[in-house]
């Protein structure tokens, strides 16, 4: 199996003026062509700091890959670093990225300075991959055997975000021609309700039992929520994934309806396959979540078919006026509860004529109290056969919290369906 390391270049990952983003979408395409990522580093805009932790990288890597330090500015000094480990004895022009240098500046109305055509000099022991979304070209240098200890290739690539992962397809396919790698098989299942910890003690005895050859990776995200991978290195692709398959069968008892795809998914996107082409519509109700769900809803392609609207009543006089929730409801019980949520479901429903209507009522932050806590949030769902509330209570800051409560009534929504299909 080849190794990798990738290495972001730049004061401004140092100080934290910016995230570095590339390296994980970096490392997640290596891995899925069974590339194993061994270390990743960040280092600043110094020469021989570049120099020394470069080297150090290439002897011990198959593969190493940068990012950043390729601008036409006089902190960007990667290119120089480069020239140097390479035994460059100078600088080529590379036309095709000249010309693309001259095809950006002139799309943006932008005169081509000297500093914008320095973008394409390169040192001359290096190959170029044309850099079809920016001026700074992706350099290739194919260090040999004798140089290092063994073959090693170092890719560097721009560290603006959108050039280097538009860099990517290009350097995977480069990797897989001038590398000897072990095919990697992957599979996963999407799974919601549980949290990592307590999902990790309800499937002890599943993952015991799974052969020594497969993997399995917890992957949790407040969105979507754990993705659980089952990965073999090697073999026949037919052969791992039938394997890969059967363990998955044998998990379904145990997770039951908590499993929600048997692929890379999201809850929106499950929603919308459960109600696509059955003449089953849907709407929303949202004061906490502000539009959270109606955006996640109609993210999916073709969510026009069953989406028909939401309405975002932050404000009482919104929901009195608008969805139709009695003031009397609102004094009794309070705006955060359980009444409040079913009516706002039940009116939009009403509102809309939709089959289907979600909602939520609660405390993003700041504010709450003993009774309803920053975190809160009611979910109500209405259906052809019914209406019910769900109580959710998270410990975030106001962003994830807002994230945590779409999601917990995107779930409750898809759980609800279910049950009206059973």
């Amino acid at each position: 199996m080849a190794n990798a390391s990738i290495c972001t270049i730049g004061d401004e990952i140092l100080i934290g003026q910016i995230v570095d983003t590339n390296s994980s979408h970096i490392s997640c395409a290596l891995e899925e062509i069974g590339v194993k990522v061994t270390r990743m580093l960040s280092f600043g805009d110094d020469h021989d700091e570049i120099v020394k932790n470069l080297t150090n990288e290439l002897t011990h890597n198959d593969i190493v890959i940068t990012t950043g330090g390729l601008g036409p500015t006089k902190d960007d000094i990667t290119k120089a670093a480069l020239a140097e480990i390479s035994g460059s004895k100078g600088y080529v022009t590379h036309n095709g990225q000249l010309k693309m240098v001259h095809e950006i500046l002139h799309a943006r109305g932008l005169d081509v300075l000297d500093i914008n055509k320095a973008q394409a000099l390169v040192p001359d022991t290096c190959e170029v991959i044309v850099n079809h979304l920016g001026t700074a070209p992706i350099m290739v240098f194919r260090f040999p055997r004798e140089r290092f200890g063994h073959a090693v290739t170092l890719y560097a690539l721009p560290g603006v975000p959108f050039e280097a992962i538009g860099a990517i397809p290009d350097i995977i396919k480069d990797v897989k021609e001038h590398n000897a790698l072990t095919d990697i098989f992957h599979k996963c299942v999407m799974v919601f309700g549980m949290a990592e910890s307590a999902l990790s003690k309800e499937i002890e005895s599943w993952e015991d039992s799974l052969p020594k050859d497969m993997h399995l990776a917890y992957l949790p995200n407040p969105l979507t929520g754990v993705r659980l991978r089952l990965s073999i290195y090697g073999g026949s692709k037919e052969e791992e994934e039938r394997r890969i398959d059967d363990a998955f069968a044998r998990l379904k008892p145990i997770l039951g309806d908590k499993i929600y795809s048997y692929k890379d998914d999201t809850l929106e996107n499950a929603i919308g396959a459960l109600l696509r082409g059955t003449g089953m519509t849907l709407s929303a109700a949202e004061s906490c979540t502000g539009g959270k769900i109606s955006s996640l809803i109609t993210s999916v392609p073709g969510a026009s078919e069953y989406y028909l609207g939401s309405v975002t009543s932050y404000a009482i006089a919104i929901k009195e006026k608008v969805l139709g929730v009695p003031d009397a409801t609102i004094n009794e019980y309070g705006v955060v509860s359980s009444e409040v949520a079913t009516a706002m479901a039940e009116g939009v429903r009403n509102l809309t004529g939709s089959t289907y209507a979600v909602s939520t009522t609660g405390l993003a932050g700041p504010g709450g109290d003993e009774h309803n806590p920053v975190g809160t949030v009611w979910i109500g769902i209405s259906g052809p056969n019914g209406t019910k509330s769900v109580k959710k209570v998270y410990k975030n800051d106001r962003k994830r919290n807002i994230e945590r409560f779409a999601a917990a009534a995107l779930n409750e929504l898809r759980l609800f369906i279910l049950n009206d299909r059973k």
